[in-house]
C-alpha cells in the first residue's frame, strides 16, 4: 500500500519490483472490444452519411447553381444532424426516422442542392423495416417518402405543373424506389431472423422433449426394475417366513440393495432436473455413471436374487458408449418384464457381434407369450425406441417353443468392429451353478 497526497493506491508486485498492470490492460482491451462491436453493429451508418455529406455536398452543388442555393453552414449543420440520428437506428429507429427525415426535408425546403445527405433516407427506412413489423414499418416509411416528395414539390412550386412535370414525376418515382427498396430488404432480413429464431426455439423445445422422454425411459428402466425385484423378494419372504426364517434375511438384503440402487437412479435424474447447467464453466450437472455391458453380471445377480435363474453369455469387448448403454437397458428391461409378467423360472441372455452389429437375445420359459402382457407395456415400446435411435431394430414376441424372446440388432459405427474383435471376451455369469439349483440360484451355462 503506497500513500501519496492522502490517497491510497493499491498495486500488485509481479516479483520483479514493478507493479502488475495486466488487469488494467485487460480492462482497456475489453472496453475497446466492446466499442468495436458496437461500432460494427450500431454506428456504421453514421460515417455513411457524415463523410460524403461533409466532403461531397459542395461538389454536388457545382452543377446546380442555376436553381439551388449554395451550401453554407446551415447545410453542413443539417448533414451533421442527419448523421448523428443514424446512431440510434437499432435501439430507437423512430428517432432516426423522424430526425433524419426532418433534416432532409428542411434541407430540400431551404433550397440546398441535391447531395449526399439524401443517403440518410434509405438508411433510416432500412432501420425501421429491420426493427419493426412489416405493416408498421411500411406506414412510417410511406410517410417519410410522402414528406420527401412534398418537400420537393413545394420547393419547385409551379415548375411541377409546367412542361418539366415529367422530370419531377421521375424524381418522385426515384424517391419512392430509394425508400421502398431498403424497406423490402429490411423486412426480408427481419422475417428471416424471426424464422431462424423460431426454428432454434423449436429445436430447443424438441431437445427438451427428447430429454424428458429419455429421463422417463431411464426411470422406467431402473426404478421399474428395482421395484420388480423388491416385489418378487417380498413375495419370497412372505412365502418362507414361517418355514425358513433364515431365507427371509437374504430376501430383505436383496430388497435393501434393489431399493438403494433405484433411489440412486432417481436422485441422479432429479439432480439433472434441478440443475441442468450446473457449473460456471458450462459443464453439465453431475450424473451417475451409465451402466453398460460390463454391468450385466451385476444385473443378473440382482435378478437371480429375485427368484429367476439367469444364464449370461457375453461375447463382446468395449463398445461405443451409446451402444454399450443401449445393450444394458434392453437386457435390463427384458429381464424386468420376465420378473413382472412372465412367471418364468429360467432366462438366458446372449450378446455377441456378427456382421458389423451387436446382437442381443433375451429368452425365458415363462407364460407371458400366451397372455401378451409384456408387449403392451411401456417397456417394449421404450426398447424399440432406444434401438431405433441407435439405427437398430428390435423384435419381441412368443418363442416357437414357448416363453418369450426379445432380439435386438444394433449396428456398430465404422472402425469400432476391429477393436472389438481383437479384445473379445466371453463372460458366463452362471458357469459355477449346480444342476439341481432352485429358482433364485444359478443353473449353469448352456454348452
Amino acid at each position: 500500500m503506497a500513500y501519496a497526497g492522502g490517497r491510497s493506491r493499491r498495486t500488485r508486485d509481479n516479483g520483479r519490483g514493478a507493479p502488475d498492470r495486466v488487469p488494467m490492460l485487460d480492462a482497456v482491451a475489453d472496453r475497446l472490444g466492446d466499442l468495436r462491436k458496437r461500432w460494427g453493429r450500431d454506428l456504421w451508418p453514421v460515417p455513411c452519411v457524415l463523410v460524403p455529406g461533409m466532403f461531397g455536398t459542395r461538389p454536388a452543388g457545382a452543377d446546380q447553381v442555376d436553381w439551388s442555393r449554395a451550401p453554407d453552414v446551415g447545410a453542413y449543420l443539417l448533414v451533421i444532424v442527419a448523421a448523428a440520428a443514424m446512431a440510434a437506428h437499432r435501439r430507437r429507429p423512430e428517432v432516426t426516422l423522424l430526425v433524419a427525415g426532418a433534416a432532409v426535408v428542411t434541407y430540400l425546403l431551404v433550397g440546398y442542392p441535391f447531395g449526399p445527405i439524401l443517403v440518410a433516407l434509405p438508411l433510416a427506412a432500412f432501420g425501421v423495416a429491420h426493427a419493426w413489423p412489416v405493416r408498421r414499418a411500411v406506414t412510417w416509411n410511406a410517410a417519410l417518402c410522402l414528406a420527401a416528395i412534398t418537400a420537393g414539390g413545394v420547393r419547385f412550386g409551379a415548375e411541377v405543373f409546367s412542361g418539366d412535370a415529367l422530370e419531377h414525376l421521375a424524381g418522385a418515382g426515384a424517391t419512392v424506389l430509394v425508400i421502398a427498396a431498403p424497406t423490402a430488404i429490411g423486412a426480408a432480413l427481419r422475417i428471416r431472423q424471426e424464422s431462424e429464431a423460431g426454428l432454434r426455439a423449436a429445436h430447443a423445445r424438441r431437445a427438451v422433449s427428447e430429454e424428458r422422454l429419455r429421463m422417463a425411459q431411464e426411470l422406467h428402466d431402473s426404478v421399474g426394475h428395482g421395484l420388480a425385484v423388491i416385489a418378487m423378494q417380498a413375495g419370497v419372504a412372505l412365502h418362507v417366513l414361517d418355514r425358513e426364517p433364515g431365507k427371509v434375511r437374504a430376501s430383505l438384503e436383496a430388497i435393501r440393495d434393489a431399493s438403494r440402487q433405484s433411489l440412486d437412479s432417481l436422485r441422479a435424474e432429479l439432480q439433472v432436473l434441478r440443475s441442468p447447467d450446473a457449473g460456471t464453466d458450462g459443464s453439465a450437472a453431475p450424473r451417475r455413471p451409465a451402466s453398460g455391458v460390463g454391468d450385466l453380471a451385476v444385473l443378473a445377480e440382482r435378478v437371480r436374487a429375485g427368484g429367476l435363474a439367469v444364464e449370461i453369455d457375453v461375447q463382446v469387448a468395449e463398445l461405443p458408449a451409446e451402444i454399450d448403454q443401449g445393450v444394458h437397458h434392453i437386457v435390463q428391461e427384458s429381464l424386468t418384464n420376465t420378473l413382472r409378467h412372465g412367471a418364468a423360472r429360467h432366462a438366458s441372455v446372449r450378446v455377441w457381434i456378427e456382421l458389423g452389429a451387436v446382437h442381443v437375445d433375451v429368452s425365458d420359459d415363462g407364460t407371458a407369450a400366451s397372455t401378451g402382457e409384456p408387449s403392451s407395456g411401456m417397456g417394449i415400446s421404450g426398447m424399440r425406441s432406444r434401438a431405433a435411435k441407435l439405427n437398430g431394430e428390435l423384435s419381441a414376441g412368443p418363442a416357437p417353443n414357448g416363453g418369450f424372446t426379445v432380439r435386438a440388432r444394433l449396428p456398430l459405427p465404422p472402425g469400432s468392429l476391429g477393436e472389438t474383435a481383437t479384445k473379445a471376451r466371453t463372460t458366463r455369469g452362471a458357469s459355477d451353478a449346480q444342476p439341481d439349483a432352485e429358482p433364485g440360484e444359478v443353473t449353469g451355462s448352456p454348452p
